[in-house]
Order: structure tokens, then C-alpha cells, then sequence
């Protein structure tokens, strides 16, 4: 398998994005489509939030359909808590963006991120459909990337390339988020393409099984959002003999969609929201894979460890502390806790007690861009990690003007 740290074009999609006036910056593109050529089987992931926007309780009803050719997105306006004309609203961008690709309204999904409550300036949006419909190509998915974005620092994408019955196979995604991100999804929102050929029933089964080890695994701010989802999309146009069992194939085509899912979840992590780091947590020894996940996601959470990492301050009491309310399962005398970075690795904890360590070499340690908190359980043999990032003061500069 070769990973790309870019987009790279699936046989069969074209994309494009446009700048629609959404935004009140002409620089940044508001309004993306991804388009399937031939049909294609989408499988999708959508928030836990009671609160749901628009698009994605629209799209719980439409994914279910055999065939899915098109996904229209705009940023800048979330279509959330827009009561019966934000519904409207996004049906009609659903069947505008179907009219303008010759598609059944069935056959297309949207989405939309952004500020909450506020009416969606039809006119624009409309606008930019047209405008964005007429501009799809294999080469779009840059600008595609781009449209999708609200307050992230950069576009996210990555690419694998493998093989399938000795054929050439891509699964490339893009995703954004970078605030209101928390377990059990988040602001985000992750579009993979691929052109495996593979039954709907077994793309949705890796889909959702690869969310709970990558996008449910990251934590920015403890917020839980309206509008998240990840959608996948396969076409079949690499012609391998189609993935309908769990067999070799759908474990090759799972090992890359985990890829895929993880560097685009941990590109989220890194990109929260006045993050100076991002922080992976490396647990092991869970005496099940439910406590395993539980401990790694509330370390990952907590205000305080992510406030002590922005402060660059060995406060190893906090992640202990953080796992005792976690709910999971674990002897507390069996810890051992570990940080590591490029400037190397440093125990400050042995059988759930602190050490004596070299403080200079810790601080040393914690001013690097990506630091692991590696977390020695020793009650058994599950794992888990998650992602996240410091708390800043930048945070809440970033959502104190957040509308504004």
C-alpha cells in the first residue's frame, strides 16, 4: 500500500468548489460537489447530537438508496435549527444539483457546516450549484477540498493506493473540522471515494467499524455537533471481483479505508481550534477493548490535561485522574505513564505512582508539535488511541467571535 498526503483522483469522480458568497471572504471557496460518473454505493456515519441538521436527517432517509452518484456541500451556514425551510432549503439543493447532473434527487446527498440557526441564503447557494456543476472535473478535488472548510487552517486529504485480484484500487478522502469536535463524531465532516467494487451491506460495515477506532476516537473541545458525518462512496470502476464477504479482499479494502480514516482524523486533531500540538494517546494492557477506549478518550478530553500540554507541564496527576472518572474498568496501583515526542521518552509514573524524572528533559520533550502520552495499563491485552490537542488561550479568541 502507498500513502499520499494528498488527493489523489479516483477513476469515475470528478469534483469541483466555488466560491458562492456564503462567506463574507471572496478568497475562500464556499460550495463543493463530488459527482460518480457511473453509479455508485455509498455507506455514511452521521452524529449522535438529538439535535440534527437538515442535511443530515435528509441524508439518513436517502443513503439508504442502491445508488448514490452525487454529494452537494456548502460552508459557511450549517442549516441547522432552521425548522421547515431549512428542510426545504436542503431539498432544494438536493434537487437542484440532481436537475444540473441529469441525476434522480434520490441519488444525491448534501451537507452543510457552519454557523447554526441562521436562515441559508438560497440565492447564493443556488447560484453556486450552477456555477460549481459546470466546473466538475477529475482535477476538482483540490478546490473541492478547499469549499468544505470553515474555520480549519488547511485543507485535510490523503490517498492510498493498493491492489485488488492484481488491480490498481484508490481510496483518496477529504474531511474538515477543527472546532465543536468531540467522540462519537464531531463538527466534521469526511467524503472517501473509492473505486473498489464492493456490495453496499459490507462498505457500510467497514465504514462504520474504521469511524470507531479514527473519527470517534478525537476530541478538540468536549462538543458534540449538528451536522457531522463521513460518507464513503465506491463505484466499482476498478473492476476487482466484488468485496460481498469478509474475506481477503474486504481485509485488504478495510487496512487501507483504516488509513484513509486515521491520518484524516488525526489531521482534525492537530487543526482544533488555536492548537499549538497535537497529543496521541497510546494505551495498552485494557482488560477489555470497552475500557481501553473509554480510558484513552477521557484523557484525550479532559480541559485540564489538554491545558497543562499547552503549558508544555508534566502534570501527569491530571491524565491519572482523568481515567479514574472514566468509566473504564482498571487497577490504578498497575499504571505506568510514559511521554514521548522527537526529543525522546521520559516514565513519570511506575505501578500508578509518580516518579522521580528529569523535568528539563520533560518540558523538553512536551514543546514538540506531536506528543504521545503513552499509558501501560497491565490488567490486559486490549489497546486503544486517540487524538486531540492542547487548550489555548487561541480557542476561545477563535469562539468568542466565532459569528462575527
Amino acid at each position: 500500500m502507498k500513502k499520499h498526503d494528498r488527493f489523489i483522483p479516483v477513476p469515475g469522480f470528478k469534483a469541483s468548489g466555488v466560491y458562492s458568497g456564503v462567506k463574507k471572504n471572496a478568497s475562500k471557496k464556499d460550495l463543493s460537489i463530488i459527482y460518480s460518473e457511473k453509479e455508485a454505493v455509498c455507506a455514511a456515519v452521521f452524529t449522535t447530537n438529538k439535535v440534527k441538521a437538515a442535511p443530515v436527517q435528509i441524508n439518513m432517509k436517502n443513503v439508504k438508496n442502491d445508488n448514490t452518484q452525487a454529494i452537494v456541500i456548502n460552508s459557511g451556514n450549517a442549516n441547522a435549527c432552521t425548522g421547515k425551510k431549512g428542510f426545504e432549503d436542503a431539498e432544494n439543493m438536493i434537487l437542484t444539483t440532481a436537475q444540473k447532473l441529469n441525476l434522480s434527487p434520490n441519488e444525491v446527498l448534501v451537507a452543510s457546516t457552519g454557523i447554526i440557526g441562521v436562515p441559508m441564503p438560497m440565492d447564493k447557494i443556488l447560484s453556486g450549484i450552477e456555477k460549481a456543476a459546470l466546473t466538475l472535473s477529475s482535477a476538482g478535488f483540490e478546490d473541492a477540498a478547499k469549499g468544505i472548510l470553515t474555520t480549519d487552517s488547511s485543507s485535510k486529504t490523503v490517498s492510498i493506493e493498493f491492489t485488488l485480484d492484481n488491480k490498481p484500487v484508490v481510496i483518496s478522502g477529504m474531511s474538515k473540522g477543527s472546532g465543536m469536535i468531540h467522540p462519537n463524531m464531531a463538527t466534521m465532516l469526511g467524503f472517501i471515494l473509492t473505486d473498489t467494487s464492493i456490495s453496499k451491506e459490507m462498505l457500510q460495515k467497514a465504514l462504520k467499524d474504521s469511524v470507531e477506532d479514527s473519527f470517534n476516537m478525537i476530541s478538540v473541545d468536549g462538543d458534540t455537533s449538528t451536522n457531522d458525518m463521513v460518507m464513503i462512496l465506491a463505484n466499482g470502476a476498478a473492476d476487482n471481483s466484488s468485496i460481498s464477504t469478509n474475506g481477503e479482499n474486504y481485509l485488504i479494502f478495510k487496512k487501507a479505508l483504516d488509513i484513509v480514516s486515521v491520518e484524516l482524523a488525526k489531521m482534525i486533531a492537530q487543526d482544533g481550534e488555536g492548537a499549538t500540538k497535537l497529543i496521541e494517546v497510546n494505551l495498552s494492557g485494557g482488560k477489555t477493548e470497552k475500557d481501553a477506549k473509554l480510558c484513552a478518550k477521557s484523557i484525550i478530553t479532559s480541559s485540564l490535561v489538554k491545558s497543562a500540554f499547552f503549558g508544555s507541564d508534566a502534570n501527569w496527576g491530571r491524565i491519572l485522574c482523568s481515567m479514574g472518572y472514566s468509566d473504564g474498568d482498571f487497577n490504578p496501583e498497575n499504571v505506568e505513564l510514559y511521554f514521548e515526542s522527537n526529543k525522546g521518552i521520559i516514565q513519570v509514573v511506575d505501578n500508578g505512582m509518580g516518579i522521580p524524572f528529569d523535568e528539563a528533559l520533560a518540558k523538553e520533550i512536551l514543546l514538540e508539535e506531536y506528543v504521545k502520552i503513552i499509558v501501560k495499563l497491565k490488567d490486559g491485552e486490549y489497546s486503544a488511541k486517540a487524538w486531540g490537542c492542547d487548550l489555548s488561550y487561541d480557542y476561545v479568541k477563535i469562539n468568542g467571535a466565532y459569528r462575527t
